[in-house]
């Protein structure tokens, strides 16, 4: 069972349009909506690939109910911590290239109790999980610490970490030595200080971040494909894709993945990245399921392309 811990959900409405026009009247060709969240995600992911999943998260207002609706009739498991502000709704438009704008609104603000309501839910629902995902960005009210405080206290339970989280919060649980961080290529930039040209770049960083404290760095590099550090070696993985249409999501998938397939090695990083492939393939943020995959397209070697440059560098 893996637990997904989501300090900020929120309800996602995603649209296809045929182009962006600002300032123009423009009519959906395609509609979905769901629950949000990077933990959520993936909860959501787990569950499409057939695994158990507890979702853990604060939830307030209509639009907090109908995430738990929405994840209740994905078959998932929501343990639900009330607060007494509103979840956030956003909203993203997808275009037929794969741009994708998102909006993004700040969430809720959670008073102290609030807070330790949810660490208390987290003790209280992770007896016998095999995973502890925690992910995305902290609400107000939260300090940069709490995602430390959290990984502490998993850890004094003896429960393994997975924290995909940025800035000030990824920085400051690095010293509770997370069992994975999932940083993208920006993430990374951003933790060691300097711009990221090259995969050579990118481990440079991601091995910084494990001298920080993370006993694994598992990175994203967009359509470059993923690393993964860990004590058994550097890796590489990539997927061939033949068209890209949202990527919302797909770096929650691969993290899914990679747990689902234990959480350490080449073969966690072949399903990660089999996952990520998969799901920009399909519409909005939804998550593939085992029929979706392409393992035959996924290559993971540990002959890494140091010199390769990434066709988005990170600043």
């Amino acid at each position: 069972m893996i637990l997904t811990v989501t300090p900020n959900p929120s309800l996602d409405r995603t649209y296809e349009v045929p182009a962006l026009d600002r300032g123009e009247v423009v009519r959906a060709t395609g509609e979905r909506m769901d629950p949000g969240g990077k933990g959520v995600n993936v909860s959501r992911a787990v569950a499409a690939a057939g695994a158990d999943t507890v979702a853990v998260l604060p939830l307030g207002g209509a639009p907090g109910a109908l995430v738990a609706q929405l994840l209740d009739e994905q078959g998932i498991s929501v343990a639900p911590v009330p607060v007494a502000g509103h979840t956030r709704s956003n909203i993203a438009v997808a275009e037929p290239d794969g741009t994708l704008t998102k909006i993004n609104a700040p969430g809720p603000e959670l008073t102290p109790v609030e807070a330790e309501s949810l660490l208390s839910a987290v003790r209280e629902r992770s007896a016998g999980a095999d995973w502890i995902a925690c992910c995305g960005s902290l609400p107000r009210g939260l300090a940069p610490s709490w995602y430390a405080e959290l990984v502490a206290r998993a850890h004094a339970a003896g429960a393994r970490i997975a924290l995909d989280t940025s800035g000030p919060a990824l920085l400051a649980a690095l010293a509770e030595r997370p069992d994975v961080v999932k940083p993208n290529a920006e993430e990374l930039a951003e933790a060691v200080g300097r711009p990221l040209a090259t995969v050579g770049d990118a481990v440079k960083a991601a091995d910084e971040l494990r001298e920080l404290g993370a006993r694994a760095v598992l990175a994203s590099l967009g359509a470059d494909g993923q690393l993964l550090l860990d004590d058994s070696g550097t890796y590489f993985g990539s997927a061939r894709v033949d068209a890209v249409r949202s990527n919302v999501g797909a770096g929650d998938s691969s993290l899914a993945g990679f747990l689902i397939a234990g959480g350490t090695g080449a073969g966690a990083l072949a399903s990660a990245v089999a996952h990520g492939a998969a799901a920009v393939q399909l519409p909005g943020s939804a998550m593939p399921t085992p029929a979706d995959l392409a393992p035959d397209a996924v290559t993971v070697t540990t002959e890494v392309p140091l010199d390769r440059a990434l066709t988005e560098p990170a600043s």
